[in-house]
């Protein structure tokens, strides 16, 4: 059985000659919030149409709760909650109106489905007040809501903070952490707000031109986001002895051949130069470098990016 809620393997979307989607691996783990962050158009939203089955696989595989989605949809899609683009309801019934609507539509078992669902999300049950009468941040709570009126064990999120204002914003973040972190659920969640996917996401996967760049654990993005010595030497190898041996350093990573990067900025390089030069490993540069996530991600994508 697969450690991931969602595998995909080589993914991949073409419409005409145009590549919306290119051979995406992605692995959301059980539990996890997984943050999809890149650009408006970098392919976010077809990917996640994909995986739910709105739009047609050129190529590739999708594994949702460890089987390939391709001829189980019953089994699978029942389990999983979404909202992509803008949720759709009916301007002039309530919000608990709407809720009991597609309740029905989806044959949702539990009595107090609607109830729940509502409490969850900070709306209130049986108001008079029309959907048409809703805020935005009201609109997105309740698409929330219809997302896990039926209980899934997998939330699928698209752009959910899209349009609120920054209380809003916070708010929603509360319950998507709320949802993984108490309750138990996977969240796929996509943005194009790199400091909303920082501090929501256990795991992120940065899409850029429909190609994912790169798919990695928050803590380890974090890192890239202090200061670091940067040193260059001409045995990585034998430096990285030296200075776990001599300097009791652990918190470092191997760039390449020639580059290490130490997180530990109280080190005396002056020391370990020494040391280094003593076991004839000639010491290139050393110098203290302080990115954020958003250099990092600026260089990754090669543009301008992300807000």
């Amino acid at each position: 059985m697969s450690d991931y809620v969602i595998e995909t393997r080589q993914l991949t979307k073409i419409y005409g000659d145009q590549t919306a989607v290119n051979a995406v691996n992605l692995h959301v783990k059980k539990g996890s919030v997984y943050g999809l962050l890149g650009r408006n158009g970098a392919g976010k939203t077809t990917i996640m149409k994909m995986i739910l089955g709105l739009t047609s696989v050129t190529s590739g595989e999708i594994d949702v709760f460890g089987q390939n989605v391709k001829g189980r949809e019953k089994k699978v899609f029942p389990r999983i909650g979404a909202i992509i683009e803008t949720p759709g309801f009916y301007p002039n019934l309530t919000g608990t109106e709407n809720l009991e609507i597609f309740s029905k539509l989806r044959g949702t078992a539990e009595p107090n489905a609607v109830k729940n669902a509502l409490e969850v999300v900070g709306l209130p049950y049986k108001d008079k007040k029309l959907f048409s009468k809703y805020s935005l941040g009201m609109k997105q709570r309740l698409g929330i809501a219809n997302a896990i009126l039926h209980d899934p064990e997998l939330l699928i999120l698209d752009e959910p903070t899209n349009g609120l204002d920054p209380i809003g914003i916070a708010e929603m973040r509360k319950f998507i952490k709320d949802l993984s972190v108490e309750q138990g659920k996977t969240v796929l969640i996509s943005s194009h707000i790199l400091s909303e996917i920082a501090m929501l996401a256990d795991d992120i996967g940065i899409v850029d031109h429909g190609a994912l760049l790169e798919e990695s654990s928050m803590k380890e993005l974090e890192k890239k986001n202090s200061k670091y010595i940067l040193l260059q030497v001409s045995d990585v190898f034998k430096a990285s002895l030296i200075l776990e041996r001599q300097f009791q350093l652990k918190d470092y990573s191997v760039q390449d051949d020639q580059t290490l990067r130490l997180y530990d900025t109280s080190l005396d390089m002056g020391a370990v130069n020494k040391a280094l030069m003593m076991q004839n490993i000639a010491v290139i540069s050393s110098q203290l470098c302080n990115d954020t996530l958003e250099d990092y991600f600026k260089k990754i994508t090669g543009g301008e990016g992300i807000a």
